[in-house]
């Protein structure tokens, strides 16, 4: 049996210290620049992360040939608590546009202090909306539902299907080992991630050579799931300091990279 993870800790999306396209523990969505200095492996550092934050076996990046039966993995991020947030409608959202130039009303609008931990995640997700696109790339974040829509329509066109993570039974138990049934659900997407934020924010993105899977996953103590997980074929516009290239100990557009997605991240397919 193959085993995919690494000890290794990585402090989410929306975490407030994120440094977004800048951060190589940016989650699943950036691709450029990232710190020379950070150890790929978080055993280098007694089991603790920059930050303290505890390292955890995780599996994070694989290689594509790892989609079998079999293969055990290491999926946390798939048991996490869902985030319940709503979208606002599309007129209210869009009286404070996510952007810098906006940020004082967007603290005072929700009462946020600048220094909170509160103002923290508003200004990462803020960040990040704002970021510029990499090569191949197509973002846009979403605070309402219709844009949510609207805009995976501008991408794909009309005939779509949304899909998420699955699972049957909630459980406590984070290793899965991956079932038969892998399949592709197809090469043009949109996934999209949920930020931290006081209401309802997608960061969506669509790059060029993605391929989407969907992963049927049993767990230890026998709870099922599907799980979602893709792969990029074209890594080559990636910055070469990239977290996944010191874990898989590859050089950009060499292989595809493949990665598992969070619990509450959606995806927009071709129909």
């Amino acid at each position: 049996m193959h085993t995919i993870g690494e000890i290794i800790s990585f402090k989410g999306d929306a975490d407030p210290d994120n440094k977004g396209v800048n951060d190589p523990e940016f989650g699943a969505y950036s691709y450029g620049d990232d710190s020379e200095n950070l150890p790929a492996n978080r055993k280098a550092l007694g089991g603790k992360s920059i930050n303290d934050y505890t390292a955890t076996k995780e599996t994070i990046y694989f290689f594509e040939d790892a989609l079998l039966p079999g293969t055990k993995v290491f999926l946390q991020r798939l048991l996490q608590e869902s985030d319940t947030t709503k979208f606002l409608p599309r007129q209210i959202a869009e009286s404070t546009p996510l952007t810098n130039d906006e940020l004082s009303q967007i603290l005072k609008k929700f009462s946020l202090k600048p220094e909170s931990k509160g103002a923290s995640y508003v200004k990462n997700t803020v960040k990040n909306c704002e970021r510029p696109e990499m090569r191949g790339e197509t973002k846009y974040c979403a605070a309402s539902l219709e844009t949510f829509v609207d805009s995976g329509v501008s991408i794909l066109g009309k005939n779509i299907k949304l899909l998420s993570n699955e699972i049957v039974d909630e459980t406590k138990n984070p290793s899965f080992k991956i079932g038969k049934g892998v399949r592709t659900v197809g090469g043009n997407e949109v996934v999209c991630h949920k930020m931290t934020y006081p209401h309802a924010v997608y960061l969506c993105h669509s790059i060029e050579g993605t391929e989407v899977y969907k992963v049927p996953l049993v767990s230890d103590d026998g709870t099922k799931a599907k799980a979602m997980a893709v792969c990029h074929k074209d890594t080559s516009a990636w910055s070469p300091n990239h977290i996944a290239f010191k874990i898989l100990k590859v050089k950009p557009g060499t292989v595809p990279i493949c990665h598992f997605l969070g619990r509450d991240t959606l995806v927009w397919v071709s129909n």
